[in-house]
């Protein structure tokens, strides 16, 4: 697995955990899946990810976007 699928599984899994919790706990949780989405769209404008930079500790190979 590249840093690049597991971005996009990460925030993936993070995007439905927060629907389910906010459906199921509070609808605050609603701004955990705003955050996720805010981070998602400055990772398409700067290229940096925090997630790509844990992955990337974690020894995982770099892909084509966060190379």
């Amino acid at each position: 697995m590249t840093i690049d699928n597991a971005v996009l599984v990460f925030a993936g899994v993070m995007t439905l955990l927060s629907a389910a919790l906010a459906h199921f706990v509070s609808p605050l949780f609603l701004l955990l899946t705003a955050f996720i989405g805010l981070n998602m769209i400055q990772a398409g404008f700067t290229g940096f990810c925090p997630a790509a930079f844990v992955f990337k500790k974690l020894g995982l190979r770099a892909g084509c976007a966060f190379s």
